[in-house]
């Protein structure tokens, strides 16, 4: 088990300095000058001067393999240079951002958990009947309708009409629960239906016949089934983690929520390239890390699989 981790410990290392090349390589394939975006940003009028004291700054007047050299080593150290707009370090302008966007998708995950284990095995006892059905429906329903579409519905519905929920920023603890529920419903769709088929299928195995010929409780056979059908859903669910905090990008900007997701598509729009730079980075480390642990924990519950690993 320790020889795995160390390996694939070590296979993350090629994969990161790949995608921190190839996201330093496509923001330097912009037509726009760094240097005279920084300048214009800031209401500078792009001398060729100013150009190019702007250039040497910014360390532009460097080959490519130095820059990014130097970035990169940088990055390692928490450094990802200075914002474009307010010329404060990125780190800080992200150690302020993130906070917000690990709230908005931990609320996101409760509801997830909750919803989808509650339906799912609703949808288990009751196999077959108008209650499976119906939930059903009603997912199959909440993944066919876009995110920003649900969202602006939601704020139309217990904002505009009824009054009982702000609609933007994070002004008290009831401004988490629109953005939220926005986020979440898409992926309630997807473990409503893996947890649910592997639950049916678990229950047409012989442990669960023997079970009730040895006189379990109904109870107590629902607690194993649920148990060994939990494999999937929570690989699953690690890869969704990275994404709930990767995906609030539409989700913030809808709500004018102060995440991560909402300072990089306000980078975008200003060309401010350290930003989106460090964005990139940080959520390519989340993605493999969570992967790395999604596995881990999977080989934890299957012993067949650590036993071939």
């Amino acid at each position: 088990m320790g020889n795995y981790i160390i390996k694939r410990l070590l296979s993350m290392i090629p994969i990161l300095v790949g995608i921190s090349f190839l996201s330093f390589i496509l923001i330097n394939l912009s037509p726009s000058d760094p240097a005279e975006v920084a300048l214009r940003v800031n209401e500078v009028t792009p001398t060729a001067g100013a150009v190019a004291e702007m250039r040497t700054e910014l360390g532009l007047d460097k080959s490519f393999i130095e820059r990014y050299i130097g970035w990169f080593t940088n990055s390692l150290h928490g450094d990802f240079g200075n914002s474009y707009i307010t010329n404060k370090p990125v780190s800080n302008e992200m150690k302020l951002a993130i906070p917000a966007t690990l709230h908005l998708a931990l609320v996101s995950l409760l509801i997830i958990l909750v919803v989808s284990i509650t339906a799912a095995v609703l949808c288990t006892v009751y196999e077959g009947t108008i209650i499976d059905r119906l939930i059903r429906g009603i997912v199959f329903l909440s993944e066919a309708i876009p995110s920003f579409w649900i969202g602006l519905l939601l704020m139309w519905l217990f904002a505009v009409k009824l009054n009982l929920l702000p609609t933007s920023g994070m002004e008290s603890p009831g401004s988490v629960i629109l953005p939220a529920v926005t986020l979440s419903l898409a992926y309630i769709s997807t473990y409503v239906r893996l947890l649910r088929n592997n639950m049916v299928q678990n229950k047409l195995e012989n442990y669960v016949l023997y079970a009730r010929a040895r006189g379990l409780k109904e109870r107590k056979i629902l607690q194993h089934i649920f148990k060994n059908s939990l494999q999937s859903s929570i690989a699953a669910l690690g890869m969704s983690i990275p994404k709930l905090i990767a995906g609030t990008v539409i989700v913030e900007n809808i709500f004018a929520w102060p995440g991560v997701g909402r300072l990089c598509i306000t980078a975008i729009f200003n060309h401010d390239y350290p930003i989106i730079q460090a964005y990139v980075l940080l959520m390519a480390v989340l993605f493999v890390g969570f992967n790395l642990l999604v596995d881990i924990i999977t080989m934890l519950l299957d012993p067949r699989i650590r036993k071939e690993a």
